[in-house]
């Protein structure tokens, strides 16, 4: 290939025709740039030989930090080592492939699930080695799933479809193009209008292709006559769209065309808007449903997507029993009578209306009977469609006499309940009605309605999961929290705990103070990695075992010796500790830390300070010996203990958290613990924060501890 370049010595970046194809450089922002696929190739020993820019921006490591290091240590948890090593000798000793899921250790100490295709190579000397092609998978899965409901809804459509690419000829046509055109979809593919329908005027149609895809402006609703191999001999009428595609970058890469038969014009054109609309409604639904874990946040999403496209009035009603953690089979709940216990959660209007009035207030229990539609609906897991509302079927609408006057007096008409139905159980419904739309509920918006319930029934189980996964977490962790021991001596103490806010997961903050023997006191502060209900569990069980070591009279670096031992065990296996035990007859603190932010020491008169303690790993790292340090601690002083919930934020860097910890500190004087306490999470936590915070101050004093424990 000499000459490659040009004179110039670069590479060319225009495209040339080779054998008919277009060739040359791709335009960035394309499927591949999209998916970062990463790119990393494996010597038979394991070790890094070539690193894609695309693997930094994956997992973190620069190709600097990464070449010649074993990629097992550098990637993989611990815990998944023999089952990589596993993978990688299948690769290279039998040159089998691998695909699949795998979680990779990033940079940063967190893991991240990567899509995987490992297949093995071999270089011009007879050596093999590895390649990986990787992708995330999160990302991965929502191309597929993307690329799944347009697939769906290209397929499904009523109206003919396809795509031309940029020379105008079809690359793709959906079953009712073929059904329009009366041809298949072989007979369409590499042609030109032109020549799959020459019946029409195709240097016309042409033009006006080339304007649409020149200038990106489409082309809406222009009649077409002629006639298609589908009847030859008559001619027909059709409603053609034309639309310039784009990827991601903005550059046209085809046209996409929607056609409908005219004949009838008013029918198909009818037909054509409303599938308009539907497709807009569920992608706007897409967009809108689900954002967060928050229950009553994604019922709200619900009820306003449906407003106004598809009812004036919209609800999401939840089954009580299914709040209660007793949600049913939808076999079983055909098979029950009686009436139906909801909890309403949402309710949007398009407009104000006395409709809202006599719908539930979110938040309120309400008992429908066994006639009313909205129950029959969640028993029989179907939909329930009243096209014309008259006095005796409004009362089968609403929850009582003066509810149905109410939707009377505000001209509700049409009614439509459906099913919210997620992992084979019914959750509740959602109940729409209409009144200024003069159209009743037809069988496309019950489809319609189908759709956005499926889609957002998901989304609210999970929310309700979450909440009670969070709640049980939160119910646990505070059950293991300890109070103040009342035989504490030369000891005042105080301490918080308060969880992350509502719409994050419970963490495994703890607490503890154990008195001891000689009088002394042993203050733990600790934090397990994690969230939910494993990190709780986890966080009683090393709080459990703190309190059996401390009363061997352990040293305090004996203690993580031996807490970092059973961490190991536990999943999670990380976690943060500092251990402190006061002597006060010698006045003094022995504390050990591991991996946890320093103590701080508050003497009077005198700038708050941080504790120099020796740097340690985590618990559960191991391998790694835990030192003592000990510093004075004498009446009017102050320990301050915590976990990084108090301090830490999004938006600063770490040091300068604490130095806003210790100016705090320095301002409080003589304030009580409990005022101090207060104050510490007042000031340095805000509503809503992402994290729990464990806090202990402690205070020297001459007699027994007269601290009392609070937990938020």
């Amino acid at each position: 290939m000499g000459g490659m370049g040009g004179a110039d010595g670069g590479l060319r970046a225009e495209r040339e025709a080779v054998d008919g194809a277009e060739v040359g450089p791709s335009p960035v922002g394309g499927l591949l740039d999209v998916l970062g696929v990463a790119a990393i190739v494996i010597d038979a020993d394991g070790r890094i030989v070539l690193w894609s820019p695309q693997a930094e921006q994956l997992v973190g490591y620069s190709a600097h930090e990464a070449l010649g290091k074993y990629a097992a240590r550098l990637l993989v948890a611990e815990e998944h080592f023999e089952l990589v090593l596993r993978l990688f000798d299948q690769v290279m000793t039998t040159g089998q492939s691998w695909a699949g899921v795998f979680p990779v250790r990033r940079k940063d100490g967190t893991q991240r699930r990567l899509e995987f295709r490992n297949m093995r190579l071999l270089d011009d000397l007879g050596d093999f080695y590895a390649l990986g092609l990787a992708t995330d998978r999160e990302k991965l899965r929502q191309v597929e799933r993307d690329l799944a409901l347009s697939v769906r809804l290209v397929d499904q459509s009523p109206i003919g479809l396809a795509v031309l690419g940029p020379d105008l000829r079809y690359v793709a046509v959906n079953a009712a193009l073929e059904r329009i055109d009366g041809l298949s979809s072989e007979e369409h593919l590499g042609r030109t209008v032109g020549e799959v329908l020459p019946y029409l005027d195709a240097d016309r149609t042409e033009a006006a292709m080339r304007r649409v895809l020149e200038t990106g402006v489409p082309l809406l609703d222009r009649q077409v006559v002629g006639r298609a191999p589908a009847d030859p001999d008559h001619d027909h009428a059709w409603s053609v769209s034309m639309y310039r595609l784009e990827d991601v970058a903005g550059r046209a890469i085809g046209l996409a065309i929607s056609v409908v038969d005219v004949t009838d014009r008013y029918r198909a054109t009818a037909e054509a808007e409303r599938a308009r609309d539907r497709l807009a409604v569920v992608a706007d639904a897409s967009v809108r449903i689900g954002t967060t874990l928050d229950l009553e946040q994604t019922a709200r999403e619900l009820a306003d997507v449906a407003v106004p496209e598809l009812a004036d009035i919209a609800a999401v009603d939840v089954l009580d029993t299914v709040l209660e953690g007793r949600p049913h089979r939808m076999a079983a709940m055909a098979d029950e009578d009686g009436p139906a216990v909801f909890r309403a959660l949402a309710v949007s209007a398009a407009y104000p209306t006395l409709a809202v009035e006599a719908a539930d207030p979110p938040g309120e229990l309400a008992r429908y009977g066994a006639d009313r539609l909205v129950t029959r609906c969640v028993r029989t897991a179907r939909p329930v469609r009243e096209e014309r509302l008259d006095e005796r079927t409004l009362s089968c609408v609403a929850r009582d006499r003066r509810a149905a006057d109410l939707l009377a007096e505000a001209g509700v008409h049409s009614y439509l309940a459906v099913p919210l139905i997620a992992r084979g159980e019914v959750l509740g419904a959602l109940d729409l009605k209409r009144a200024r739309n003069p159209v009743p509920f037809s069988e496309d918006d019950t489809l319609l309605a189908c759709e956005l319930a499926a889609r957002a029934a998901v989304c609210i189980d999970n929310a309700r999961l979450y909440r009670q996964q969070r709640e049980t977490a939160l119910t646990l962790q505070r059950s293991m929290l300890p109070e103040t021991p009342r035989d504490l001596v030369g000891l005042d103490v105080a301490s918080r705990y308060q969880p992350a806010g509502a719409r994050s997961e419970v963490g495994g903050d703890w607490f503890d103070i154990i008195p001891l023997s000689g009088e002394r006191t042993a203050l733990v502060v600790g934090d397990v990695m994690g969230s939910g209900i494993n990190a709780a569990t986890s966080m009683g069980r090393l709080r459990t075992a703190t309190q059996t070591l401390a009363r061997l009279d352990l040293e305090p670096a004996e203690v993580l010796r031996h807490l970092d031992e059973i961490t190991a065990g536990m999943e999670p296996s990380l976690a943060t500790c500092v251990y402190a035990v006061y002597d006060p007859h010698r006045a003094e603190c022995r504390l050990c830390t591991a991996g946890h932010l320093p103590p701080v020491v508050v003497r009077g008169g005198h700038t708050p300070v941080l504790v120099d303690l020796p740097t340690a790993p985590p618990l559960g790292v191991g391998g790694i010996p835990f030192r003592e340090v000990t510093v004075d601690l004498k009446p009017g002083d102050r320990l301050v203990l915590y976990t990084d919930g108090l301090i830490e934020t999004r938006e600063h860097d770490i040091d300068v958290r604490l130095d806003a910890l210790l100016a705090l500190l320095a301002t409080l004087g003589d304030r009580s613990l409990e005022e101090s306490c207060d104050r510490l999470l007042r000031e340095l936590r805000h509503p809503g924060d992402h994290d729990d915070v464990a806090l202990l101050m402690a205070c020297p004093s001459g007699g027994p501890a007269r601290g009392s424990s609070l937990r938020d």
